[in-house]
């Protein structure tokens, strides 16, 4: 079990407290604060806040465990700094992709959730640890992490396609993996940010 390095234990504890916000002050901490769509109460800021808040307790706990599972190895590799950045680019890449979706769709409820920085982390993991082997919970089958990456990812885009399980925001998490990527791109100097 690795220990909590200083940024992934701040984003958890930043994450526990808005939700103790949330239970206490509910709807003005969603009304302000999540990710509204575009004429229906979005705000600047919610494109970085809403990925401090959740939807429930089960929703909390799952993300900050693949918080500390996977960011906490991030942040040792890369350091607080890089870790931040590439965490944050990937909040904002998810925002940007369910802004699109909400708009085309015409959908007028917020999202909130940690998940596309969680699923960018997911990304990241499986770039520069791409032969380890993870169980996840679900399915609780041992497999690389280029692996599960892969499945994760083409599940939340059919998925997304499909319209199935309601309420969540499936393409917030492929915005995250993309986020993730671009993020690793650019420092790299690949295009479509450069050559090597």
């Amino acid at each position: 079990m690795p220990s909590l390095p200083p940024v992934t234990q701040a984003l958890i504890l930043i994450n526990v407290g808005m939700y103790c916000l949330q239970f206490v002050f509910g709807f003005v901490v969603d009304r302000f604060l999540a990710l509204w769509p575009v004429g229906g109460g979005f705000l600047p800021w919610q494109i970085v806040s809403y990925g401090f808040l959740h939807g429930g307790v089960d929703h909390l706990i799952f993300n900050m465990l693949g918080l500390w599972m996977f960011g906490s190895e991030l942040e040792r590799l890369w350091g607080q700094k890089r870790f931040l950045q590439f965490y944050m680019a990937s909040v904002v890449a998810a925002a940007g992709f369910q802004m699109v979706v909400a708009f085309v769709m015409g959908a007028t409820y917020p999202t909130v959730g940690a998940s596309g920085g969680i699923f960018g982390l997911l990304l990241g993991f499986a770039m520069m640890f791409p032969n380890r082997v993870i169980v996840p919970l679900i399915p609780p089958i041992p497999m690389k992490a280029k692996t599960f990456v892969l499945v994760y990812g083409a599940l939340e885009l059919l998925f997304g396609l499909k319209g199935w399980l309601p309420g969540v925001a499936h393409f917030a998490h492929l915005g995250g993996i993309f986020g993730g990527w671009l993020m690793i791109r650019y420092w790299r100097g690949q295009p479509p940010f450069g050559r090597r």
